[in-house]
């Protein structure tokens, strides 16, 4: 007996390790169990369950991880983006868009790696709300939404749009469609630029003035990842949190975003 509860200790303590690696959160040591495989079987299990932190384990996943759940009476909605700020710096290096980031009842980034993994079975909706600086609100919903895994760049790919904040992902205009696109970072260029001519200016890589992480395709329309700023100095930025389809002609930084999903 004595042997098993060591054993048992010496599992907690890996899987431990391993859910901290992934989410860069301190967790204290302990054997987990998920609560639901994504949020959406969270709230169809607990109608009741109200939004906040809990334990997902989808299929596909070895061990469970920590999300924000947005609970709607549209289901529950599996967060994996949240901008508000910036406590939070999303101007960071592909490990860290990999495995993820930030305080999960603030601002922070699941991991494209527990989105690929979510994405793997069922299929799913992304929802995009925005929020400018007047707090007037807008969204983007896209169907079949889904991330390739990492030996593909985790390319994003989504479906039919709808929405009052316009199709910023396929883009204003021709041309820049980031669906079917890899991600990019700034030590990680997916973006098809080579380069990319803006005017006079020549770019090899968006990331170096949009910052941040995102499926950028010749830079494109959305890129909700770059630099927060303030109101008053939000606009006219190439780094920023960006929606061109919604605010413009000039670069508009948003003052909040948020990314989720929901499986159908």
């Amino acid at each position: 007996m004595q042997v098993k509860m060591k054993s048992l200790v010496g599992y907690c303590v890996l899987i431990s390790a391993f859910l901290l690696s992934c989410t860069g959160q301190n967790e204290k040591p302990q054997c987990i169990s998920s609560q639901g495989t994504d949020c959406t079987q969270i709230k169809t299990l607990s109608p009741q369950a109200s939004s906040g932190v809990y334990w997902i384990q989808p299929s596909t996943a070895k061990v469970p991880f920590k999300v924000f759940c947005e609970m709607r009476q549209d289901g529950g909605w599996t967060v994996f983006q949240r901008r508000s700020g910036e406590v939070v710096s999303f101007n960071r290096e592909w490990a860290a868009y990999k495995m993820g980031f930030g305080n999960y009842s603030e601002d922070y980034w699941l991991g494209l790696m527990m989105v690929s993994s979510l994405t793997e079975t069922k299929t799913w909706t992304m929802r995009v709300d925005l929020w400018d600086h007047n707090d007037v609100t807008a969204f983007a919903e896209y169907s079949n939404f889904r991330l390739d895994g990492e030996t593909a760049a985790f390319k994003l790919h989504v479906g039919n749009y709808v929405g009052d904040a316009g199709d910023a992902i396929r883009g204003a205009y021709s041309g820049i469609d980031q669906n079917g696109f890899g991600f990019s970072t700034m030590d990680r260029d997916n973006d098809g630029c080579n380069p990319c001519i803006f005017g006079d200016i020549a770019q090899m890589a968006c990331t170096s003035s949009y910052n941040g992480g995102w499926w950028y395709s010749r830079c494109g329309s959305a890129s909700l990842n770059g630099d927060w700023h303030p109101n008053g100095d939000n606009i006219g930025w190439a780094s920023g949190l960006h929606w061109h389809t919604w605010k413009g002609p000039a670069p508009y930084s948003l003052k909040a975003t948020r990314m989720m999903i929901k499986s159908v």
